[in-house]
């Protein structure tokens, strides 16, 4: 019987399967739940007490304040600046930065690495993400009918391979692994062979003796080798 947590992962696994130009199925589970932590923040989210606290203290990064910077609630936007930039005066205020020695100097320091470093919706989607990674190996070790899912992959792209296998490895009872690894890899084992012949066409195609040869699937063998190697950006297109 099909749990709720399981719905969004069988989703997505069900529409690359159908939809192989997608790509891997874990970006789209990250670009979907993007989505859904940009409309809460900048929704009922933004109001609450223990949200705002966190937003105060950790800030976003560049991306995700381009992404509600276009949503058009420059209100609610604002609403949150006003509140962090407050926080952050009162921060720096307390450790004055002209001390150029000791401890006082380094705390203001410290704490503007931190924010450089720190993001809300990004330390959620970690925590999103590593969820959907534990379901799918859930799902795979339970449930026939997603090791068929599975197996029906486009491809996975490699920093999404490397989060599944790694959890994998330590979750699956260690007799189940080899099993687990060999399906995991002969998904991406096939679409790498199929990806380094369509990069290798593509070069040929430069060549003047491949002129009038055709593409075949080589034309966007680039923007797939590039998705593939460090999944999509955050707008769901390959660079």
């Amino acid at each position: 019987m099909e749990k709720i947590y399981t719905i969004p992962v069988n989703e997505a696994f069900e529409h690359t399967e159908a939809n192989p130009h997608v790509g891997c199925p874990f970006c789209l589970l990250y670009r979907n739940e993007q989505e859904r932590e940009l409309d809460l923040i900048l929704g009922a989210s933004m109001m609450e007490p223990d949200i705002r606290i966190k937003t105060n203290r950790q800030g976003f990064c560049g991306k995700h304040y381009d992404k509600m910077f276009v949503r058009r609630n420059r209100l609610g936007l604002a609403l949150m600046l006003e509140s962090h930039l407050a926080e952050l005066s009162e921060e720096l205020e307390e450790s004055p930065m002209i001390k150029r020695s000791g401890s006082a100097a380094a705390s203001p320091l410290k704490k503007l690495e931190r924010l450089e470093n720190d993001c809300y919706i990004c330390s959620r989607m970690e925590g999103r993400l590593k969820a959907m990674t534990e379901v799918a190996v859930l799902l795979w070790d339970t449930d026939p009918a997603f090791r068929k899912k599975l197996a029906a992959q486009p491809f996975f792209c490699l920093p999404h391979y490397r989060a599944i296998l790694e959890y994998g490895k330590k979750k699956l009872p260690k007799k189940r692994f080899p099993a687990f690894y060999d399906a995991i890899s002969r998904v991406e084992e096939n679409y790498l062979a199929t990806l380094t012949g369509d990069v290798s066409w593509f070069c040929k195609k430069f060549d003047y003796r491949y002129g009038d040869e055709p593409w075949y699937n080589a034309k966007d063998a680039v923007e797939r080798a590039i998705h593939f190697l460090r999944g999509e950006d955050e707008e769901g297109k390959t660079p």
